[in-house]
């Protein structure tokens, strides 16, 4: 069902678990099996651990819209103790869940009996200690904080600051910076609505926070800009700190030029050196230091250059793909159609194209690496640019911080690929 489709997919920081969220505004989040002494092989897999409805759909009377369920987007925070915490946002409202875990419960109350009626206090003569008694486990999602009425326009992006006390919340013309504690006000950081709206040109696409530095944050455009701001500079971050451009080829300027260069995700590296974009045919690594063109640029489907007409008629060059660093920095993944994922080896400049399907699915089975061919003979063992399936799309995918295993949603279904284990 159109509900059922995964809509983000992250894994938290230490790897055990991974969450994802859907169009019909729930959240699953699995977890990573324990390695038992007789099944070494079997740790990696992931179960299912705790499901729960985050955001229901809503009617906003002052606009006459409906707000979708949807899950825009799932940000962990760092585990502090025995509970988990996830930021999840739809179009317009962030909550703040706490995922914990119950395997007692008290008995044994003084003015209540077995079934929680109150009992007459006259009846009551003797004093009991309650006590804990083991049960069944239970996983408990219950939201600790709702932070709502703070975008005009559809949130992007969340992203939980290093300082872990604040986040930010981008639309497409503002973003807002909270404090976890307080939910009815934020601080707007950036602004970028003109005062005409006949004037806009360009719209905020995706945002950031810098992985070590708290002050430090990027967004990016539509029109394939990347801003660095720093919020020691000023209050308001209109002024940015540095701006990432690349000039346009002029031989390449077609009528989709502008429409291909807006940026649909911006990653920092977790060594927070580089900045990775995806735009809709590519994959640019910038680095901080060099604002005037990125240092690597990698091809994800160079093949679909010639296709942008049909693409541009059927709203598939629209698509908002995601892309995601491996552990080290070294290896990035970004999605494509068909099924397709990419990944792009940095030090060995290597490329592969993997397929996420039902028939390679198997456990266990080992990933055959897809070609794509662009007229002429087709080789056996290759697929031929027009039988590819636009509807089939890898939007959404996350690498473990420190493990070779990768998540991979394909519309609704939920792939957990991983080295393989000799």
């Amino acid at each position: 069902t159109l509900t059922d489709i995964i809509s983000t997919v992250e894994f938290n920081h230490t790897g055990e678990l991974l969450a994802t969220g859907d169009k019909g505004g729930r959240v699953v989040i699995f977890q990573r099996e324990q390695e038992s002494k007789n099944q070494i092989h079997r740790r990696g897999e992931y179960n299912v651990y705790s499901t729960f409805q985050s955001h229901e759909p809503e009617f906003d009377y002052l606009k006459s819209l409906e707000i979708e369920e949807k899950i825009n987007k799932i940000r962990w925070l760092p585990q502090q103790n025995a509970a988990y915490f996830l930021l999840s946002t739809n179009d317009k409202t962030v909550k703040l869940w706490k995922v914990s875990e119950r395997d007692k419960r008290p008995e044994g109350y003084n003015l209540k009996d077995e079934e929680g009626r109150l009992r007459d206090p006259a009846t009551i003569t003797t004093l009991r200690v309650p006590v804990l008694r083991p049960m069944d486990l239970m996983v408990e999602a219950t939201p600790r904080r709702v932070f709502a009425n703070a975008h005009t326009y559809h949130i992007n992006s969340i992203s939980v600051n290093s300082d872990y006390e604040t986040y930010m919340s981008a639309d497409d013309l503002r973003i807002n910076l909270w404090n976890f504690e307080i939910t009815n006000q934020s601080f707007n950081i950036v602004d970028i609505k003109p005062a005409n709206m006949e004037e806009l040109t360009e719209v905020i696409t995706a945002a950031e926070f810098h992985p070590h530095h708290c002050n430090t944050f990027v967004y990016s455009s539509s029109k394939g800009t990347i801003r660095l701001c720093d919020m020691r500079a000023s209050a308001l971050c209109d002024r940015h700190t540095k701006f990432f451009e690349e000039p346009e080829d002029p031989s390449n300027r077609s009528f989709f030029s502008e429409i291909i260069s807006s940026i649909s995700d911006v990653k920092f590296s977790h060594s927070g050196r580089y900045i990775m974009t995806r735009d809709y045919l590519t994959v640019k690594v910038w680095d901080l230091n060099m604002e005037n063109r990125p240092i690597e640029t990698y091809q994800v489907h160079d093949y679909l250059r010639s296709k942008l007409c049909s693409l541009y008629e059927n709203d598939c060059i629209f698509d908002k793909f995601e892309c995601v660093w491996n552990g080290s920095d070294s290896v990035i993944m970004t999605g494509s159609y068909n099924n397709f994922f990419r990944m792009f080896d940095r030090n060995t400049k290597r490329d592969v194209t993997l397929e996420a399907s039902r028939e390679n699915s198997k456990p266990r089975a080992i990933l055959k690496p897809r070609k794509v061919c662009v007229g002429g003979k087709r080789r056996k063992d290759e697929i031929s640019v027009d039988s590819l399936d636009f509807s089939k799309k890898i939007l959404h995918t996350a690498w473990h911080p420190s493990e070779n295993i990768i998540a991979v949603a394909a519309t609704n279904n939920l792939y957990i690929f991983q080295d393989k284990v000799n």
